[in-house]
């Protein structure tokens, strides 16, 4: 019997907390540091605070206001063009005029991996999740048991992230992951993917067997960064077969997976690698054969030019934080302490560019012609590899360690490095940090186009 009060929400005042400029100050601290260089979840905390200080009215009025900022900036362009982007990576096509409309797939009903390093490790746990019944191997037991432990552990971080946990994941059935080092258990799989280190000895070792044992139509598939396919297919009888699939590590997270053809790679093995990535809830992007394809290709004149600025009178910790500001998840210093600085240490050692292979006599800062920074082979010659050694060119709390400190090591070596060359330090601003770095992305980028590599400029992004 009572009468009833207003009950239109929006003319109700918003209770005050004692503490809101305190909470709206460290919600905005936060908000900066997930979406850094994103306008959009910035002004969605304007919106917000609007709402708390201002009438209804005035608060849905500033809403659009800022609606208005976003619709019309360049990020939303941006966004919506990756967003499509990313759907046409699907309609793949190669030099020599295969295509995805009239490709199909064969089915892959059990997989293999070899090698259970960290990138294995990765592929096993990917292939898991997707349900397809996996057997991996390594070379000898003890390999085989540290990979095991690895592998599982992953597989229960996983089951725990998915809602039906461990009896989605059903991993401890030998019928679905099983593991082993004899060859021969690979005779029955549809498709193996090899893993082991970049060395294209081993790898064609490893394939010339595979093309032995596997059944015929099985694909072989091999997870390199940089090596040449066509000469990883010359070891076996059936190079139409082989294909690249070079994952991202860590491997069960990132989304990317480049599909790279060789000349001989057949359409049906493209059309199944794709399929495959799909299975795994990743992006396949088709692509063709050249040094570093194109993730790696791209990224080499991109971390060179980074170095090329510390040479000159820039810090890890700057180049990084332009680089992040801009809306890089990681910037090209913290990136390289995460991958391992020995990667690209061996691939170097492996084209000559440093170590004993390279002739005496050869200017430091020079290679074939070209401007050459040798810093990086110093670290590594000095055991600094990045987080797994716990000093790369930021130190760690630990080897494995993952929060970066600039380390007033590097900054001492760095002059010392300037006073031996005679390089004389200069202040470099922010504006030229960003272009020095983007640009030379930009360029590859399109020289990656005008050779043919890659099929469309919506791939490459």
């Amino acid at each position: 019997g009572q009468p009833l009060g207003p009950r239109r929400l929006s003319l109700k005042p918003v209770p005050k907390l004692p503490n809101t400029e305190a909470f709206l100050r460290e919600a905005l601290a936060k908000v900066k540091k997930q979406a850094r260089g994103c306008l959009a979840p910035e002004l969605c905390f304007q919106a917000v605070r609007a709402a708390t200080e201002r009438p209804f009215a005035e608060g849905v009025r500033r809403e659009r206001e800022l609606f208005q900022v976003l619709l019309t900036s360049g990020q939303a362009q941006a966004l919506q063009y990756a967003f499509f982007a990313e759907r046409a990576t699907h309609r793949w096509a190669t030099a020599s005029g295969a295509s995805w409309s009239s490709a199909a797939p064969q089915p892959v009903r059990k997989a293999a991996v070899i090698g259970l390093g960290t990138m294995g490790q990765g592929i096993v746990t990917s292939l898991v999740k997707a349900n397809i019944p996996v057997v991996a191997l390594e070379q000898d037991l003890e390999y085989l048991d540290k990979g095991r432990k690895a592998v599982m552990l992953l597989l229960k971080r996983e089951a725990m992230k998915m809602e039906r946990g461990a009896q989605a994941l059903d991993f401890h059935n030998p019928a679905r992951l099983q593991f082993t080092v004899d060859f021969d258990l690979l005779r029955d799989v549809d498709l193996v993917i090899e893993a082991v280190f970049e060395n294209m000895a081993l790898k064609k070792e490893i394939f010339h067997k595979l093309s032995k044992i596997c059944k015929p139509g099985a694909l072989l598939c091999t997870n390199t960064s940089a090596l040449n396919i066509d000469e990883i297919a010359s070891a076996t009888s059936r190079p139409q077969q082989v294909i690249g699939t070079h994952f991202f590590s860590p491997a069960h997270v990132m989304r990317l997976l480049e599909i790279i053809y060789g000349r001989h790679t057949s359409s049906t093995a493209i059309a199944t690698a794709m399929q495959l990535a799909k299975a795994l809830k990743k992006v396949g992007v088709v692509v063709g054969n050249c040094f570093g394809f194109v993730g790696n290709r791209m990224m080499f004149p991109y971390v060179q030019q980074a170095v090329f600025l510390l040479e000159e009178g820039s810090r890890p910790e700057e180049v990084d934080q332009v680089i992040e500001d801009f809306g890089f998840k990681i910037g090209p210093f913290r990136m390289s302490d995460l991958a391992g600085l020995d990667v690209g240490w061996r691939s170097r050692q492996g084209q000559g560019l440093t170590g004993p292979s390279l002739p005496a006599g050869t200017p430091a800062r020079q290679r074939q012609g070209q401007r050459y920074s040798p810093l990086p082979d110093l670290l590594c010659e000095q055991g600094r590899f990045g987080q797994k050694t716990g000093k790369g060119w930021y130190q760690y709390e630990k080897a494995g360690g993952r929060t970066a400190t600039p380390d007033p090591w590097i900054h001492s070596f760095l002059s010392q490095y300037r006073d031996t060359h005679r390089i004389k330090t200069r202040f470099i601003d922010q504006e030229e940090i960003l272009e020095r770095c983007l640009f030379p992305l930009i360029n590859e980028g399109f020289a990656i186009l005008a050779e043919g590599i890659a099929s469309g400029p919506e791939h490459l992004d």
